[in-house]
């Protein structure tokens, strides 16, 4: 039976947290094919696709390391389990905040632009870039414009979706980076502990490295 099965050892629950960051790290590598229609969301599909796999996986091993093991009982267990819940929440909110962006980027490319407007309108020649508000050279002027006229927009609006998304993947790469830097940091700690006898108590090693950034987030946002 379960029950007397003996705990998990430092190593196994090191090697759980490890291969953690190693499936959150590979969202940021993750591919997902874009037709030209839709080129200003290429930046953020590949996160958006593999986001909720990674979250059903961790959360499969998350169910195995509490239901077909014994329940943490140890302080290197608890400690495992606050590190690896803590990720997967964050990550979990993560590309919730990807997705809600995504909607809001669909949303403004469905809404027709209701008068030509002269400000959104990326100059043709080099020359007159020195009036548009980005700095473009001319060979991006010009694939923007190809871009643009593919996902069937005005150059400026096509270049406000594109920003948006490129903002929407730099804060899901700063969450991942950040998440299984964590859960690395925290699997160290776990293996290089020689006792299990010294993680409860007031210290801030005592706590997971994800749980105190979590902690941090939550004060500056008071």
């Amino acid at each position: 039976m379960t029950a007397n099965r003996a705990p998990l050892a430092r190593t196994e629950l090191a090697d759980l947290l490890a291969h953690a960051a190693q499936s959150v790290s590979g969202i940021l590598t993750a591919e997902y094919p874009t037709s030209p229609s839709r080129s200003y969301l290429h930046p953020v599909l590949g996160a958006l696709s593999a986001g909720p796999r990674v979250v059903c996986e961790l959360n499969d091993r998350l169910e195995g390391f509490v239901v077909d093991e014994p329940l943490p009982a140890t302080p290197a267990g608890l400690f495992t389990l606050a590190s690896y819940a803590s990720a997967l929440g964050w990550l979990a909110e993560s590309l919730a905040e990807l997705t809600t962006a995504v909607d809001q980027i669909c949303n403004r490319v469905d809404i027709p632009t209701q008068s030509p407007d002269t400000s959104l309108v990326l100059p043709a020649t080099a020359a007159q870039a020195d009036e548009f508000d980005f700095s473009f050279s001319a060979l991006e002027l010009a694939a923007i414009g190809t871009a643009a006229e593919a996902a069937g927009l005005p150059p400026g609006d096509y270049v406000e979706v594109l920003s948006q998304s490129l903002l929407a993947v730099s804060r899901i790469t700063d969450a991942c980076m950040e998440i299984s830097s964590g859960l690395l940091e925290d699997a160290a700690y776990v293996l290089g502990k020689a006792t299990d006898h010294v993680w409860i108590g007031d210290e801030p090693d005592s706590l997971p490295a994800l749980v105190r950034s979590l902690l941090a987030r939550m004060e500056a946002a008071e």
